[in-house]
């Protein structure tokens, strides 16, 4: 029912009004002075103020600021004799009432104000409400990409609390975690200090509550309350919450995903909460459950690297001592045979030579994947050094076309080379290089049938002129400036298409009959790619079944490698 005050010290006003408003569902007041009007605001609101300004004696103006400064959508009218009064005190009002209105007339002046101040109300909570929905959304997306931002379970629980405390404005939140430790946490959110046996009686209805949502079903984990491990965090310690904290009105959800179990939480508050605050508590829970899904995997799978690179450290270190190891006994054993060669214990039968031939040839192929081993434990290990000097690729080739001359021409193989003359200078480790192109030439052997060839080429490239398959693209087109690029191309078994990039892989074996005869580690490619990287360059490979391989590396010239230099006079 609509209420309506009279602000008048004049009984005839106070009665003509009484008459109007009879039996019209209208509840009406009246006071005569300022103070009167102070009790009325204090104890109760009217829709309409009806201020007779011809029988007050209070400043009009103060009234009418004082009911707008409380009352928003309060409805004032004036009661005047005339239409002549100050327009700054008509300007603040929403209607005037002159004596020689009739009495219908003032009825409907009235209750169109009524009408107006319903209208306004209902309008300003639509507005309070949007507001608070914006609100909430806004919270909603800021703890959204919190979650989004963080695999840290801690935080993630945080960031659900700070975000339901924002908008839901709780006293105290009890959430139980799964994942935070590696045992069940109570964490308590809290608006003051709670005491010890506040603590335990919620850790008992924590418990409580979580083997409820389990009924007549299997419990993810058994968790027993005097054991449930405590975390707090309170705003302000300086006061405390009693028992009556179980008054508050509260509300409560598991954190799940499906079938997955992270917690559950419970939050109460003094004021008691609404359907859109429950709705909107499920949408927060809800919206945590999949981060701390990710953030358990993420968890699981740090623990999964840590055991591997564990596990790699200790492959390393036992590759790197049996190799030591293999290679101790293999020193005197190639002394021997070095002392045998010499022929100071004597000549050798035909069947000596052969046995010693083969002896020989075991060792060396021993002392190579012992090599192997060596280097790709010392990359792994980040400890293969390099000796860096400004140089030419020339030498190099020279160096190595001089060692597979008589190889090449065992095996019936003709062995060429093709160099670009006045090749500029490079900046590398002589040794490694040469390492590089020893392993490319003694795989194109090994590859190679007899009658067919094999051949060295160097020549000056820009970056932009090399165009590898597809599988080496995106390494060319990180290439810039000028480089040397070397060549060795057989007329071997080649490779499948799919099989290329599977030659680079560490203890990669292609396999046919021919690979299984040669034998091999699968290390060598791995160490050559490697070292080409150290030298700031790429290698790449082109290769057709039954018609040969090409395998090119390149590297920059020394103008475009000063940074590498840096770095040979620091380790000279």
């Amino acid at each position: 029912m609509s209420k309506v005050l009279i602000i008048s010290e004049n009984n005839a006003t106070k009665e003509k009004y009484l008459k109007i408003f009879e039996g019209k569902f209208f509840i009406l007041n009246n006071c005569s002075n300022e103070g009167e009007l102070t009790k009325y605001i204090e104890n109760d609101a009217s829709d309409v103020y009806l201020i007779d300004c011809n029988n007050i004696s209070c400043d009009i103006k103060h009234i009418i600021k004082k009911i707008k400064n409380i009352f928003e959508n309060a409805q004032i009218i004036l009661l005047l004799n005339s239409e002549i009064i100050d327009n700054e005190i008509l300007s603040d009002v929403n209607a005037y009432i002159l004596n020689n209105y009739s009495d219908n007339m003032i009825f409907n002046t009235i209750n169109n104000c009524i009408k107006t101040k319903s209208k306004l109300d209902k309008l300003t909570t639509r507005n309070t409400d949007m507001k608070e929905s914006l609100y909430r959304l806004n919270v909603l997306y800021n703890t959204s990409s919190q979650f989004s931002g963080t695999l840290d379970t801690k935080n993630l629980l945080t960031y659900m609390a700070d975000g339901l405390e924002r908008s839901l404005s709780f006293d105290l939140a009890c959430t139980i975690s799964f994942g935070f430790e590696n045992e069940p946490v109570l964490i308590i959110h809290s608006l003051y200090d709670v005491s010890e046996e506040l603590i335990n009686a919620l850790k008992f209805r924590a418990v409580l509550n979580y083997k409820s949502l389990f009924e007549n079903k299997e419990i993810p984990f058994e968790i027993d309350d005097t054991k449930l491990k405590i975390v707090k965090d309170i705003k302000n310690p300086h006061e405390k919450f009693t028992f009556s904290v179980f008054q508050y009105d509260n509300i409560f959800a598991p954190i799940d995903l499906g079938d997955q179990f992270f917690g559950c939480i419970e939050i109460f508050r003094n004021k008691p909460f609404t359907s859109d605050d429950a709705a909107y508590f499920q949408t927060i829970v809800r919206q945590v459950s999949l981060p701390l899904k990710s953030a358990g995997l993420y968890k699981e799978i740090k623990e999964k690297n840590s055991e591997l690179e564990k596990l790699e450290r200790i492959k390393s270190d036992f590759v790197s001592i049996v190799s030591h190891e293999l290679r101790t006994p293999l020193t005197p054993l190639k002394n021997a045979l070095s002392i045998l060669a010499s022929g100071r214990c004597g000549n050798f039968n035909e069947d000596g030579i052969k046995f010693f031939d083969m002896a020989k040839r075991n060792v060396s192929n021993l002392t190579n994947i012992i090599n192997d081993l060596l280097d790709i434990s010392k990359i792994e290990a980040g400890k293969m050094l390099f000796k860096f000097k400004v140089m030419n690729i020339h030498s190099v080739i020279e160096n190595v076309k001089n060692n597979f001359t008589n190889v090449a021409k065992e095996h019936n193989i003709a062995f060429s080379t093709q160099e670009q003359e006045n090749l500029p200078d490079i900046c590398g480790d002589s040794q490694r290089l040469e390492q590089i192109l020893t392993n490319l030439v003694s795989n194109a052997i090994k590859f190679t049938p007899e009658n067919k060839s094999i051949t060295i080429k160097s020549k000056l490239c820009n970056s932009a002129d090399i165009k590898p398959c597809k599988y080496f693209e995106n390494e060319i087109q990180s290439l810039k400036g000028d480089y040397i690029v070397v060549s060795v191309k057989d007329e071997g078994i080649g490779m499948k298409e799919e099989n290329i990039l599977k030659a680079f892989e560490m203890f990669s074996q292609i396999e046919n009959s021919l690979t299984r005869k040669v034998g091999g580690t699968g290390l060598g490619l791995p160490i050559v790619r490697h070292m080409v990287k150290a030298h700031k360059g790429v290698i790449w490979c082109e290769s057709e079944e039954g018609k040969g391989s090409c395998f090119y590396f390149a590297i920059p010239v020394s103008i475009e490698n000063m940074e590498i230099k840096t770095v040979q006079k620091e380790m000279v």
